[in-house]
């Protein structure tokens, strides 16, 4: 029995070295959010004379998690008893090593939440622009976040595109390994958008795309940007019934969808459109949600577009009224959702509560292949 063993794993362990690797195991990259051993990121590690000699190697020259895996790294190695010292040699994966990375993470699956995966879809809708849409889609996703769910966000509005502004991302540029690409998270969310692929200028830019683009792009956002394992992923739809839409139904026809309407009885009637599309490409319309709730924007909107798209086989609920609120539209401008930054403002309220009720809304089998067989 060894030292460790007679004191439970507490005391030093007879393999010092095998003691640093296994508290390395414990280093996330906090990017591909994995073990560093796990990505064969730790090529040897060596103890002599009380100091941990560590062969570390990057993932990609330039690295911008590198200050944060050498500090954890550190930090690790330094904690294992009888560790006095740390020595880092750093380093750069060679090609062969990321190309059998990428390979490891990707899989054999090319379209990794095909209607096979566990990962839940849920697209966010609307019939036009202009009812917060995409403010309630983002906050959505930081408060399924803060349930301890791993949650991805795709800005599927290509056009119009507001997503990493509302989660204080504008800046964030996606690090590439190889054929891969790594979301940045914010709010312990990750997001990817188009948005975070244009060039930097002192305006914006518009970008004009037709279908067939259109289309690879949501076809590459949902197979090249590595997410790992999700328990949700949400897209944020541009507004209306147009190529996006389209191509998502094709994409992703086992898609759940909400639809976002503001309470006037126009914005209602347009709305319908778009889960009428939705249906067509084999999605399930599962609830309207009513942004700007108040007597400013008429009222009723949310319970006629229930009505109109509920069927004897759908029911189809009103999910969310959220109210008018500064704090909610201050916090889309300052990239603090107001879930958050405002948990107790009525709008941040109704938005959790929308969050609770998906995240208890436990995804129909319709579509899955399950992993038994008829005897």
């Amino acid at each position: 029995m060894t030292a460790g063993e007679a004191s439970g794993g507490a005391g030093v362990s007879s393999d010092p070295a095998a003691a640093v690797r296994a508290a390395l195991a414990r280093v996330l990259d906090p990017e591909i959010r994995r073990p560093i051993t796990e990505l064969d990121m730790v090529r040897e590690v060596r103890v002599e004379d009380g100091t941990a000699r560590i062969d570390l190697r990057l993932t990609i020259v330039g690295c911008p998690a590198a200050d944060t895996i050498e500090r954890d790294v550190r930090a690790a190695a330094a904690a294992v008893p009888g560790i006095e010292a740390v020595a880092l040699d750093i380093g750069v994966m060679t090609p062969a090593e990321r190309e059998a990375l990428t390979t490891r993470l990707r899989g054999t699956r090319r379209m990794p939440f095909g209607p096979d995966s566990l990962t839940r879809i849920v697209a966010v809708t609307s019939g036009k622009g202009g009812v917060g849409k995409s403010t309630v889609t983002a906050n959505l996703a930081v408060a399924l976040a803060a349930r301890g769910l791993r949650v991805g966000l795709v800005d599927a509005d290509v056009f119009g595109f507001s997503i990493p502004g509302i989660l204080g991302v504008s800046g964030a540029v996606p690090t590439r390994v190889g054929e891969l690409i790594l979301p940045p998270v914010a709010h312990g969310v990750k997001v990817i958008s188009i948005g975070m692929f244009l060039p930097p200028g002192d305006g914006p830019t518009a970008v004009s795309w037709r279908g067939p683009l259109l289309h690879r792009t949501m076809e590459q956002f949902l197979t090249d940007v590595y997410f790992g394992d999700l328990d949700v992923l949400l897209l944020d739809l541009p507004p209306g019934t147009g190529d996006v839409a389209i191509s998502l139904g094709q994409l992703l026809p086992h898609a759940e969808v909400l639809v976002v309407t503001t309470p006037q009885p126009a914005a209602a009637e347009v709305a319908e459109r778009s889960g009428a599309v939705a249906r067509q490409t084999g999605q399930r319309v599962i609830g309207v949600v009513e942004n700007m709730t108040g007597e400013l924007f008429g009222t009723g909107g949310g319970d006629a577009l229930a009505a109109r798209l509920s069927t004897a086989d759908e029911p189809v609920p009103v999910l969310a009224r959220i109210p008018l609120s500064v704090p909610l539209r201050a916090g889309g401008d300052t990239g603090a959702p107001v879930v958050i930054g405002h948990p107790d403002d009525p709008a941040a309220q109704a938005i959790s509560a929308l969050a609770d009720a998906l995240a208890k809304r436990g995804r129909g089998l319709a579509g899955r292949s399950l992993p038994v067989q008829p005897r």
